[in-house]
């Protein structure tokens, strides 16, 4: 061998071949052969530098004449020399066409195998598109022109070689038609389709001989090497560095069954040479980062589709895909000079897989195409658009999720550089879930929506039905430097000095992928699909607020006409309204569509039953899987990896649960067991483990919604297993009233926010009420927790005050508004006032009544089961006075002010109501400290009510005749009380001032000193506690267990009352003796 050529073995393959082509091009700018003559002959010289001719087919129409004789034709003695022209073009049929026509027998008798060389030539010219024979330049089928190279033919000719083409030679034929090229155009223009040629070739051989098979992967080989250098390389082809032409990129994007498109084969064959060549990746890496780059300006209306189909493809390859999760674009290219918003948009336009993620339905082009006239279309056409909407967006999720997939699977720093990604969306957009935000400074919700749906599939292979993985889900992920950033989250019961003090404490060992994914979806649930749910309700708020400025435009539309430039200035100013207003409406429909699409709602729904168990076992420190008991309340001492988590564990998972109970409440029938009841009765027995009162208050809508009639199911998805459940017998009703109470007191809204919440308590009490055991647990709660249920009914007993105070107030303005109304002399002004605060009062009427309704249903059903728990003493005077003061406002003298028009359109019926005020007093009729407490109603109670009422039951027949006979005895067992009672104030006489309660100036009898030293009677003070645990005369906080008996006024009291009542006895005996003896 030349000792010249000893380095080059130890060179690699692609540097072996570009040192090679730099002689090969250094030769034939030397000395290369003159152009071609015309008439198709050639003739050999030095003097001047040609390139290679394509020489074009003959005219069409024109004799077909032999084809011109290369230089050095055959001698005279040789086949082809004695060939007629017919008998040769018949040969070069038989022996060069691939599926030949079937000839002639008597020609088919003649045909020899073709010779290997002459094989090589023909099959290598056919797919390079080359020749050596000036005479020769079509393909067989008459279909392609070959180029004929000049340069190569005169190299074998002074080599003195045969003029075929060969595996030896090809190569520079390869290089010298390549540098043939047009300039203007790709070198990968001419290379792909050879490659895919020889392709096809090599795949339609039948059973190839080992000769034939290695020209023809020797030949593929150096095509595809030829590839890569025009990429990578171009100089060797005498060309400039020409970003357009250099890319694989249009290429990637042509269908693999396209004649210049990449086709799998290529793809096998340059992944092969990675190792043995390190330019192949960076090609590939840096064609996907334009493609990327160009996706991000694109939408879902545009043709994306080949940018997905091309990373898809990739994701084939796991040596690509750690190529590309290694390039500098995989993550964001941070800079000290960025700002929040910047990095928070940045992942989506600005990394390789963000464009990918950003094509969305939610895109604000292609919401309006699919809801092109959103105001004009009907609910049905609104669920087929949104079910199209739904299928593309599906199809596109899935090729997301194979794709990474693909990267997580590819090893391990393309799986850490995909979570790295994935964690840096969630870390800098924590701003997606601030009261205000504005969409340009935030990931959009498209992008977010596809990531959290994507982290759901990953979820999906440990989401096992019997929670049988639960136990990897490793609560110290959060200790170990994890990926999610959470430190300015608000935490489920922890301030930021003890959370921070709880993270600080770094846990050993190392986390496992089902924890690191676990976490990062529930931060994308919050920062992604949930943040997007929270938009509706903006949505429908803003889009009420345009239309009512649509509306108030219009009319300035219409009193314009006659000034046109104010016309047209408010003209111009309503279609800028209409055109927002079919925006947001459009946005709104999309958002809709998306988020009820079923099957990503269901794997979501899956994962938050993940998160739902997982979170009862960190607050339990126990194994709880659904099946098993938990017990309750939970321990004291609450676990400060539970208190520590960020409050959206939770609050992802009722988000999720509300959403899915108000649009889709069909797909929990099969995907939710016993765990969110367990959840809400959980945290709303022990309350004290989460800080947030809304948070809280949240489970009791999951509860309330989880009620609703539905299909078959007349108690709704959970109504069975409130009523059925061990559990839910065990611990639900003393939760919910345990929350009642809490209710009470909250933040500044929480006054009008409670009844709400109250309302929703009363519905669950009302589906569960018929099983019996929750009327035993009530009952059972009066006689053992009885200061509990005192507080529970004292607060039930305010609200219905309240309530029926406002809505009765609300009634008599609405009264005084329509009245008003009629008066045909009111001005315009006036009369528009009058209508809106009409509107205003009508709104908070229906409200306050539909909570009253609600309240008295609640009392009947307890009051006719306690009927012994309703009289206590701290009860029952307020029980008796609340019932008294309305039934006067209901059948007293002034009950002509509550008549309005459309009284239901209020949620309002004198009867009904005055039925159910009837109905507890029936219920109570049987027990004397009622009868008593409304005897001693000095300022409501009046005989001449209850007589109205008995009137009014029977003349509307609102009540049976053995009602009427249980309410005519109340009626006479009050008279008598009264009058006993009368008797017995006369007979006391006036009362000492150091007896009286000092709030109420009645009499005590079991006197108290509170801790401010002042005395009150016990019953008062209880009812001052229930109220506002505070000592009344110094607003100190106090509780009942604070007051110490006053044991000695007690006994100067009794000790006083029977001396007056022995007085007046005596004296009473003593009249009777005197009028006996006159």
């Amino acid at each position: 061998m030349d000792p010249a050529e000893q380095p080059e073995l130890t060179l690699p393959p692609a540097e072996q071949m570009r040192q090679k082509r730099l002689a090969m091009l250094s030769r034939m700018g030397a000395t290369s052969p003159s152009p071609t003559q015309s008439g198709g002959s050639s003739q050999p010289s030095s003097s001047t530098a040609s390139t290679p001719r394509i020489a074009s087919p003959p005219p069409t129409g024109e004799s077909k004449q032999p084809p011109a004789e290369p230089v050095q034709r055959p001698s005279a003695s040789s086949p082809a020399a004695k060939q007629t022209p017919s008998q040769t073009r018949l040969k070069k049929t038989a022996e060069g066409e691939a599926v030949p026509s079937p000839p002639a027998k008597k020609a088919n008798a003649n045909v020899r195998e073709e010779p290997l060389e002459d094989w090589t030539d023909r099959v290598l010219g056919d797919a390079f598109r080359i020749t050596l024979d000036p005479a020769r330049t079509q393909t067989v089928d008459g279909r392609g022109v070959k180029t004929y190279l000049p340069n190569t033919a005169d190299e074998l000719q002074q080599g003195g070689e045969a003029l075929k083409l060969t595996a030896s030679n090809i190569d520079s034929a390869i290089l010298e038609a390549a540098s043939a090229q047009p300039v203007e155009k790709p070198l990968l223009n001419y290379l792909l389709p050879c490659f895919k040629r020889l392709v096809k070739i090599i795949s339609s051989i039948r059973r190839p001989t080992p000769e034939k098979q290695a020209v023809l992967e020797e030949a593929k080989r150096l095509c595809m090497s030829n590839c890569i250098f025009a990429v990578t390389m171009p100089e060797l082809f005498s060309r400039e560095a020409n970003p357009n032409h250099d890319t694989l990129v249009p290429y990637l994007l042509r269908h693999h069954d396209n004649e210049d498109g990449i086709c799998l084969e290529f793809f096998d064959d340059a992944v092969a040479r990675i190792k043995e060549d390190d330019t192949v990746a960076p090609v590939f890496a840096d064609a996907m980062v334009q493609l990327s780059s160009k996706l991000a300006t694109m939408s879902m209306n545009d043709d994306y589709k080949p940018y997905v189909n091309c990373l898809v493809t990739y994701a084939r390859y796991p040596i690509l895909l750690e190529t590309l999760a290694q390039h500098p674009r995989f993550l964001v290219e941070t800079t000290p000079e960025m700002t929040k918003e910047q990095l928070a948009i940045s992942s989506e336009t600005h990394t390789i897989l963000g464009p990918f993620f950003r094509i969305s339905p939610l895109q604000a082009d292609v919401t309006k195409t699919y809801f092109a006239n959103p105001r004009s279309i009907d609910r049905g056409h609104i669920q087929t658009s949104q079910s199209a909407l739904q299928m593309s967006l599906k199809a596109h999720q899935g090729d997301l999720t194979s794709i990474i997939n693909a990267f997580v699977r590819a090893g391990q720093t393309p799986k850490n550089r995909t979570l790295d990604w994935f964690a840096f969306v969630m870390n800098t957009n924590h701003k997606r879930r601030a009261l205000h935000v504005d969409p340009k400074e935030v990931a959009s919700d498209g992008f977010m929506v596809n990531i959290t749906a994507i982290l759901d599939q990953l979820c999906e292979p440990f989401m096992d039905a019997t929670f049988s993985k639960i136990g990897k889900i490793d609560v110290d992920y959060l200790r170990r430097s994890p990926r999610v950033d959470m430190s300015d989250e608000t935490k489920l019961n922890a301030d930021q000095a003890a959370s921070d003090a709880f993270y600080s404490k770094k846990a050993d060992g190392a986390s496992n992928f089902i924890s690191e994914v676990f976490f990062l979806n529930l931060a994308a649930h919050h920062y992604g699909s949930e943040a997007t749910n929270a938009k509706l309700k903006d949505l429908d708020r803003e889009i009420k607020h345009l239309q009512k400025v649509e509306k108030e435009v219009s009319e300035q539309v219409r009193k314009l006409q006659g000034s046109p430039f104010q016309l047209n200035i408010a003209q111009r100013q309503l279609d800028r309204v209409n055109t927002v207003i079919d925006k947001t409406m459009a946005l709104r429909f999309s958002i809709e569509g998306v988020l009820t699409d079923k099957s990503m709602q269901t794997l979501s729904l899956q994962f938050m039953r993940y998160v739902t168990v997982w979170l009862l076992r960190v607050a339990s420190r126990s194994a709880y899987v659904p099946g098993q008991d938990l017990k309750l309340p939970l321990p004291a001492e609450q676990p400060d990896a539970f208190s520590c988590l960020p409050e959206y564990a939770l609050q992802d998972v009722v988000d999720n649960f509300k959403f899915v109970l108000r649009f889709m409440p069909q797909i929990m029938i099969s995907a939710v067991g016993d765990e969110i009841v367990a959840l809400a009765i959980t945290f709303l027995r022990s309350s004290e483990y989460i800080k947030n009162p809304y948070l809280k208050s949240s489970l009791v809508t999951v509860l309330f919604a989880g009620q609703f009639p539905m299909y078959h199911l007349s108690r709704g998805i959970l109504g069975d297993i409130l009523v059925g459940s061990g559990f839910a017998n065990e611990y639900l009703l003393h939760a919910l009233m345990k929350f009642y109470i809490e209710c009470e007191h909250g933040t500044s809204t929480a006054f009008y926010d409670k009844f709400n919440i109250r309302y929703e308590i009363f519905q669950v009490i009302k589906t569960i009420w018929p099983n019996t055991v929750y009327k035993e647990q009530l009952d059972k709660e009066s006689r053992t927790n009885r200061g509990f249920f005192v507080h529970f009914v004292s607060l039930l007993l305010s609200d219905a005050t309240y309530l029926l105070d406002e809505a009765m107030t609300k009634l008599v303005k609405i009264h005084d508004y329509q009245k008003q109304l009629q008066d045909q002399t009111l001005s315009q002004e006036d009369r528009e006032k009058i209508v809106t605060d009409l509107e205003q009062a009508e709104g908070q009427c229906q409200s306050f009544m539909q909570l009253v309704n609600e309240t008295m249903a609640m009392m009947k059903l307890f009051t006719e089961t306690l009927k012994d728990a309703f009289t206590m003493p701290e009860i029952v005077g307020r029980l008796a006075n609340m019932l008294d003061y309305n039934l006067d406002t209901l059948v007293g003298p002034k009950r002509g002010n509550l008549k309005v028009e459309d009284a239901r359109k209020y949620n309002f019926d004198a009867k009904t109501l005055l039925s159910d005020f009837i109905d507890i007093y029936v219920n109570l009729e049987s027990k004397q400290p009622f009868i008593e407490a409304i005897a001693e109603d000095g300022r409501s109670y009046k005989p001449q009510n209850f007589e109205e009422a008995t009137k009014i039951l029977g003349t509307r027949s609102l009540k049976s005749p053995e009602e009427l006979a249980v309410f005519d005895r109340l009626k006479q067992k009050v008279k008598s009380a009264k009058e006993i009672a009368d008797q017995a104030e006369l007979d006391l006489g006036e009362v000492p001032s150091d007896f009286e309660d000092p709030l109420l100036g009645t009499l005590m009898t079991d006197p108290v000193i509170l801790p401010s030293n002042n005395i009150v009677d016990r019953s008062t003070i209880v009812q001052q506690l229930l109220a506002n645990p505070l000592d009344p005369f110094t607003r100190s906080p106090m509780t009942i267990n604070d007051v110490v008996p006053a044991d000695d006024l007690r006994e100067r009291i009794q000790a006083w009352k029977a001396e007056r009542i022995a007085a007046v006895k005596a004296q009473a005996s003593g009249d009777v003796m005197d009028t006996t003896s006159g």
